[in-house]
């Protein structure tokens, strides 16, 4: 039976046209390099399912009113299937495509390495944004089981690109991870999450340089696994909620997000709550963006 993908937040918003959304929800079941429990490409349709139980009214306002457009599943034709660098291609088209329409992408994966595609739309447009990592694990890798776009070497991709990187929650890394963070203080930061339980979320909330302009990529294992269980590579220790929400809202007041994504959910068959609170993050990222 194929795979469905209904429209985000479709019981509540009748999807309008790519031109005219302030939207692009791009759902991407890629999954390619995960490493420990499978799953992630059945979560943009997850994310999507459970958006229909979603109330359009968000935080004192209706954050999606500005219209959504839910894109076709992003992935490179079927001889591709496996090539990560096709899949790449494939989502830096559909970002680029959001970002030309004027439109905020809003993507759903699919494994992390998901995020290197949109940051590649941004870098071929000359955009100078700053990335937002929430994440259990560093994913600063070199190459992690032979392959340097493995899920686990994401950020590390990112950063060379150029793009700054303020990660919050982490804590699971090696000692490569560790020693690139020391090799880049002036342009990687971190807010681990031991310190965030212990101290609080460092002021200011990013540093003081750090661009403008924010692109937001959200692992949905930096929550804790005691409210969001179905993920490949849970670890204990996450992000609460409110303390999630908290943080988002913090950067969202001194930032301007410009895009997201909502990536590694790996639904677990009739936990409703997962799906539904992935979907829920996906909406208030998507409320702190208008």
């Amino acid at each position: 039976m194929a795979t469905k993908y209904p429209p985000f937040l479709g019981s509540e918003h009748a999807p309008v046209a790519k031109e005219e959304a302030f939207f692009h929800v791009i759902p991407v079941p890629m999954e390619l390099s995960v490493s420990y429990g499978s799953g992630a490409a059945n979560g943009p349709a997850a994310i999507l399912a459970a958006s229909d139980q979603l109330e359009a009214y968000e935080g004192g306002e209706f954050p999606c009113e500005g219209g959504i457009y839910t894109a076709k599943p992003v992935r490179p034709t079927a001889a591709k299937a496996k090539d990560p660098e096709a899949w790449l291609h494939a989502i830096e088209k559909a970002v680029g495509e959001a970002l030309d329409c004027g439109a905020k992408p809003v993507m759903l994966g699919g494994e992390h390495t998901v995020t290197l595609g949109a940051a590649l739309a941004y870098k071929v447009r000359g955009e100078k944004i700053g990335i937002v990592h929430f994440d259990a694990h560093a994913d600063l890798r070199d190459s992690y089981e032979g392959s340097p776009l493995s899920h686990a070497c994401v950020l590390r991709r990112c950063h060379e690109l150029g793009f700054p990187v303020a990660q919050f929650a982490t804590r699971a890394y090696c000692q490569d991870e560790a020693d690139y963070r020391a090799a880049n203080p002036k342009t990687l930061f971190a807010s681990d999450a031991e310190t965030l339980a212990l101290k609080g979320p460092p002021t200011p909330i990013l540093p003081k340089g750090f661009p403008k302009k924010v692109y937001v990529t959200f692992d949905v294992d930096g929550l804790d696994p005691a409210i969001m269980p179905a993920t490949g590579t849970p670890v204990p220790g996450g992000l609460l909620w409110w303390s999630t929400l908290f943080i988002l809202r913090e950067i969202a007041s001194d930032r301007e997000i410009v895009g997201c994504d909502v990536v590694e959910l790996a639904p677990i068959p009739g936990l409703h709550h997962a799906d539904f609170t992935a979907a829920k993050l996906t909406q208030s990222l998507m409320g702190l963006m208008r």
